[in-house]
Order: C-alpha cells, then sequence, then structure tokens
C-alpha cells in the first residue's frame, strides 16, 4: 500500500505533538489522517474507521500505549488485530523499546520523528496491511 492510499491514527495526549505529526504525514502524501487524544479512545475510533496504520505514543491516560497495543491485539475482530502499530515516545530507554517488542509493534519511533525515519517506518509497516 502506498502512502497516498493509507488511512493512518495518531494517538497522543500531547496537542503539539499530535498537530506535528499529522503535519508531517500530511506533507508525506498520506490520504486520510485520523487523531485520538488517548489509547481507549483510539480503540473505539480504530474499531470504527478502520486505519491501517497507527502511530501511538505510550505515556498516556486512562490508557496508555501499551495497553492500547495489548487490547487491540486482543480486540474480537481479527482484521483490527493485524493492525501495524508504530510506537512513538520520547522515552528512549532500552527498557521501553524491549517492553514493546514483545506487543507486536512495527516499529518503535522517538520523538519528536524526523521526516525521513517517520516515512521509512509508515512504508514499512504498511507492507504487513
Amino acid at each position: 500500500m502506498k502512502l497516498d492510499e493509507a488511512k493512518v491514527m495518531v494517538i497522543d495526549d500531547d496537542p503539539v505533538m499530535t498537530a506535528y505529526v499529522v503535519n508531517m504525514l500530511r506533507r508525506l502524501g498520506v490520504s486520510q489522517v485520523l487523531e485520538a487524544r488517548d489509547g481507549a479512545t483510539g480503540l473505539a475510533m480504530a474499531a470504527s474507521a478502520k486505519p491501517d496504520a497507527i502511530l501511538s505514543d505510550i505515556h498516556m491516560s486512562p490508557m496508555n500505549g501499551f495497553e492500547f497495543v495489548r487490547a487491540l491485539r486482543k480486540h474480537p475482530v481479527t482484521d483490527l488485530r493485524k493492525i501495524p502499530v508504530l510506537i512513538m515516545s520520547a522515552d528512549s530507554s532500552t527498557d521501553k523499546l524491549n517492553e514493546s517488542v514483545p506487543l507486536g509493534i512495527a516499529g518503535y519511533l522517538i520523538k519528536p520523528p524526523n521526516m525521513s525515519m517517520l516515512k521509512t517506518k509508515i512504508e514499512h509497516a504498511l507492507k504487513f496491511r
């Protein structure tokens, strides 16, 4: 799937970071960009909108990014379980990366992501769709 055909959801509780990532996705030509402020909202939105890929922050409330991915992977709708998720975090510690890998993520981006890395990671994630 090409970027200009993709529907990508951004889940982040920081409106400035969300606007930054959404703007970059639009500049990359992503056809549809969805926004959610936390994992719980993102989970409900994913069920109805069925995005092709999801970018999710880790540190959010009431449902953080790891809880979101766990819930998505256990969702009763099989197609939703397969949506590739990229984790975004300012936390570059090995512990967070190691915690995210067993969740079946498609990649890990350090915030703020640069355009080139975001493009590479999104294109890679979309190959699994």
